[in-house]
């Protein structure tokens, strides 16, 4: 029995130690987030509560006056209308453009390593540059090249009238950011045993069945991730509006992050803008959740 006794108290030691080690190790990451993300949280949201404009020293603590006031703010009921219209948008245009894409990339074709890798180019750059160089061309090469075809839609800049903007925010959007879903869906179409394919075209399948009854029920785990990652991309939309239109022309194009860009470091409503902040996160935070969701449920084939 002291035997046994003995063993047992070794053991726990040994745990006790292991514990104290983890503990130890997870100390330095563990106050890391502390300092860099749950302090400035707390202190945001402290800010959100108050009327402070971001310089002065003085602010008196307004409640929940700063999102009372948000949702009778008629240039943040637009930036919402404009963020949700967007993101809609920019994932209904990715899902196809992905896919479509995809499909022709997994071809077996002669140079298809270096066809993938130049498509994926784009990825790499850097959202304000891609931005200000598609900048010069919608205002400069296209409007001379509608007048060269005579095409009336060109001859005046995309980003220059309200109808169009959007959609010339939306094409250098996709022009850079549907490489990622591309090879995500590529990845998942990969998967898919050409035994199923092979037992189809004998059944008589054609390409869109095998397409619809094959490829698609492996690749709706992919599609769901891609789809909550650009709908969290179009809401948080900054660098592209920014580059292109600065939000506008007539504050047509303002996003949720360039609003609340332009209160902090424009007109000085540093309280206002953390309060859109907040906001935002929640709705991020939700759609996250989501997310992780539909992640855990995900069927493996």
């Amino acid at each position: 029995m002291s035997v046994k006794g003995k063993g047992n108290n070794g053991n726990t030691l040994i745990q006790r130690s292991r514990r104290t080690t983890f503990m130890l190790f997870s100390l330095p990451g563990v106050l890391l987030y502390s300092v860099f993300f749950i302090y400035p949280v707390g202190l945001g949201i402290y800010y959100s509560l108050t009327d402070w404009n971001g310089i002065t020293r003085d602010w008196n603590v307004v409640g929940f006056q700063n999102y009372i006031t948000l949702f009778s703010n008629t240039r943040y009921q637009k930036a919402m209308s404009f963020t949700l219209r967007y993101a809609v948008l920019l994932v209904l245009f990715t899902l196809v453009l992905s896919v479509v894409l995809a499909l022709l990339l997994d071809k077996p074709l002669k140079g298809m390593t270096f066809y993938r890798g130049m498509f994926f180019l784009p990825a790499v750059l850097c959202g304000i540059t891609i931005s200000l160089v598609f900048s010069q061309i919608f205002m400069r090469v296209l409007p001379l090249l509608g007048s060269a075809l005579n095409l009336d839609f060109l001859k005046k800049s995309l980003l220059g009238r309200k109808e169009t903007a959007q959609y010339g925010i939306l094409f250098v959007n996709l022009w850079q950011g549907v490489a990622m879903p591309t090879v995500l869906m590529l990845a998942g179409m990969q998967t898919v045993p050409n035994e199923l394919y092979e037992s189809a075209k004998l059944d008589g399948a054609d390409g869109w069945h095998c397409f619809w009854k094959i490829t698609m029920p492996f690749l709706l785990p992919t599609v769901t991730i891609v789809a909550i990652l650009t709908l969290k991309g179009g809401l948080g939309v900054f660098d592209y509006i920014k580059g292109l239109t600065d939000g506008g022309p007539n504050n047509s194009t303002i996003s949720l992050s360039l609003l609340i860009w332009q209160d902090a470091f424009n007109r000085q409503k540093f309280s206002t803008a953390v309060a859109e902040a907040i906001i935002m996160s929640l709705i991020l935070i939700a759609f996250s959740v989501v997310q992780i969701t539909f992640s855990n449920r995900k069927k493996v084939y």
